[in-house]
């Protein structure tokens, strides 16, 4: 359930763009159980932005207040964030974008043109470091560890203004962090669940089908992504990318005919709500704590756009 994704929220043989906090914004009208609705839902990407945003606004005061510079920057706008998953049936975006290569770019340069990168170069060899303590706590910095389902630790230090955002936003950092994990992990058991499932393999055959009528005859969704990637590398790059285009807005119409993201959703809500019985307190509080978090973030960074 987890973070603003430049363009790829798409995990490698992994579901949907449902997945991981990356939700459409849109109503898809799928079916929902009356605990389902109950529980706190998960965040849209737009809402995960506004996180985003407000997080590194509370960072860049709390810097300010230690004598450094620290600039907000998403150089993406909302538009280029939208998800592109493992299921794409947003047909006016797969025809402009593509599977996002070209935003993919957009966002790899932009890594390197970080103002905040070229701030701390700038920076002497103590003030330098001073900024690191600043920013993220530096050797003072706690540690917090949360253990998932399945087996398995993690860890991450918390510390410097990055931290006491973070707290900002989220309360707790314990709870916050062990939640969130503990979500995260469940969440992708829950997709793997999904691969096998038979109604969502059935969905994927009338995809297959549906692209085979229009001349594509990919398997799966991850297939026509990886023909794409070889069919390109070997033609002009204005070639390549109409290709991309035509590709991607056919995958997104099969997707569309044949409701393949609503059948994705539906099951993965389903093999998550068989592990609600042991897990569901953890999973309602990750979301509980993003909801109030959104409602910080708002009143700190307001829409994205």
């Amino acid at each position: 359930m987890r973070r603003v994704y430049s363009v790829a929220c798409a995990v490698t043989a992994v579901v949907t763009a449902f997945a991981t906090g990356c939700t459409h914004d849109t109503d898809t009208g799928t079916a929902t159980t009356a605990a389902q609705r109950a529980e706190p839902r998960e965040l849209t990407y737009t809402e995960e932005l506004r996180l985003s945003d407000a997080q590194q606004r509370l960072t860049a005061r709390c810097m300010a207040e230690q004598g450094f510079t620290h600039h907000v920057y998403r150089p993406l706008t909302v538009e280029e964030h939208h998800p592109v998953g493992y299921v794409q049936d947003d047909i006016a975006w797969a025809r402009e974008h593509g599977y996002g290569s070209r935003i993919q770019e957009k966002a790899d340069k932009a890594r390197l043109d970080n103002p905040n990168v070229a701030y701390r170069k700038s920076l002497p060899e103590q003030r330098r470091r001073d900024y690191d303590a600043a920013l993220g706590g530096g050797a003072e910095a706690r540690e917090v560890s949360a253990e998932v389902p399945a087996g398995g630790t993690y860890r991450k230090r918390v510390g410097g203004c990055v931290g006491k955002a973070e707290e900002q936003l989220y309360g707790d950092p314990d709870a916050w962090f062990a939640a969130d994990k503990t979500a995260a992990a469940l969440q992708a058991h829950a997709m793997e669940a999904v691969l096998d499932d038979s109604r969502f393999t059935a969905a994927v055959k009338r995809w297959s089908q549906c692209m085979r009528r229009a001349g594509h005859p990919y398997a799966d969704p991850g297939e026509a992504r990886e023909a794409v990637r070889q069919q390109t590398r070997r033609l002009p790059e204005t070639k390549a990318f109409e290709t991309e285009r035509e590709i991607a807005g056919t995958d997104a119409a099969c997707a569309r005919d044949t409701s393949l993201r609503e059948v994705a959703e539906e099951r993965e809500a389903h093999h998550l709500d068989l592990l609600r019985g042991e897990y569901g307190d953890a999973l309602d509080t990750a979301r509980r704590i993003q909801r109030d978090a959104l409602a910080r973030a708002e009143k700190i960074a307001g829409r994205p756009s």
